[in-house]
């Protein structure tokens, strides 16, 4: 998703009880204790739903209407009628992005979307070889966006854009820490800004925006495009002068490439990511998405790909906490070209894996023997 997603602490506390060791003195034991009922929990606090004041709809509006030439009037008449969900807050608060990989991957990874996509794939065949050869984007990986974002168009949302986008941008949820407030006003800011967007997109394309639908978060059509990403990488990939990703898969296909390659600078024809070898003796790798290693440094650092790859790309450790045990990855100029679509690594893994196994190459995930020290993997 072009979508934007945030991380929610869970505190937990825990009771701890010690055991005596029995006694030894021949004094019999006390009859146990009756189990008792459990202590019922006190029921949940009462939701406060923020309230969004007239003043700030109004200072939204001047600003939206000053920047995109959107009649301040309209602006307010549709925000008057917007709503502030909890179960939007709610959502936002846990994203799926936050599970370990382990118990990430079992939600797009099934036999169900592998069989989906390949029956997606083989019906719109045609059309997304065509985007490949403008594009240079495989038509697996298009297939599995739509697949991770809508499951093949199938489910694409039934928040009212204007409701979600109102809301993370007035009431976005706070963890109450410290550490995190920058980050989340960080991501209030942005939603306000698609929500401006919003504003901007319906009146360059004639779109009521007031009846979309789409995500918790915003993201609309069947790949799932924030405003921003409709107005800057949407493209009319059948000559019909629209850009409609509701309805048209011809330009959801061409949107898709095009965002991978404007935004996220994919390669045609270059590698996604392949599994590591990780010495017994290897080095920390600096956390990052972004690939700025040479396979040299890597290898210095104890990570060898377990295939050949071109030596003069660039890539970066992704490690992964499988089902089986520790997984290590080299992710690839265009691994971090599907982290642009969702900044997660569990996101670009899961799509990679999907579109491999819809192209009838699935990944072998077990865990990979450590080499000796300085020895080359198998």
């Amino acid at each position: 998703m072009i979508r934007a997603t945030t991380l929610a602490l869970a505190l937990t506390l825990a009771a701890c009880a010690t055991t005596q060791a029995p006694s030894t003195t021949g004094t019999p034991a006390p009859p146990a204790a009756k189990p008792q009922p459990p202590v019922p929990s006190p029921p949940p606090a009462p939701v406060v739903q923020p309230v969004v004041t007239e003043q700030a709809r109004a200072e939204f509006a001047r600003e939206t209407a000053a920047k995109y030439s959107v009649d301040p009037a309209y602006i307010e008449s549709v925000l008057s009628r917007a709503e502030i969900r909890d179960s939007i807050i709610t959502a936002m608060s846990r994203p799926a992005e936050a599970k370990p990989w382990r118990d990430y991957r079992p939600i797009f990874i099934t036999q169900a979307r592998i069989d989906g996509g390949q029956a997606f794939l083989a019906q719109h065949r045609d059309a997304l070889a065509r985007v490949q050869g403008r594009y240079g984007v495989p038509p697996e990986i298009i297939v599995s966006i739509i697949g991770v974002e809508t499951n093949y168009g199938t489910n694409t949302g039934k928040y009212p854009v204007v409701d979600a986008l109102y809301t993370l941008a007035f009431a976005y949820p706070r963890t109450g820490d410290p550490a995190k407030v920058d980050r989340e006003n960080s991501r209030q800011a942005f939603f306000r800004s698609e929500l401006a967007q919003l504003f901007a997109l319906g009146k360059e394309t004639g779109l009521d925006i007031t009846t979309l639908t789409g995500s918790y978060a915003g993201a609309m059509g069947w790949g799932q495009f924030m405003p921003s990403s409709y107005r800057d990488y949407a493209v009319d990939g059948n000559g019909d002068g629209k850009r409609d990703l509701f309805n048209s898969t011809d330009d959801v296909f061409a949107s898709i490439a095009n965002y991978f390659v404007k935004k996220g600078g994919w390669v045609r024809g270059g590698t996604v990511t392949v599994r590591a070898n990780r010495a017994v003796d290897a080095q920390d790798v600096p956390d990052s998405l972004d690939p700025t290693f040479t396979l040299g440094d890597l290898a210095a650092r104890g990570y060898r790909p377990l295939v050949d790859v071109p030596p003069n790309q660039t890539a970066t450790l992704v490690s992964l906490d499988g089902a089986s045990g520790p997984e290590y990855w080299l992710g690839f100029r265009n691994f971090y070209a599907i982290t642009r679509y969702n900044i997660s690594k569990h996101y670009a893994m899961a799509v990679y894996q999907l579109s491999e196994a819809i192209a009838g190459r699935a990944q072998e995930t077990t865990p990979v023997a450590a080499t000796e020290p300085g020895q080359p993997s198998a």
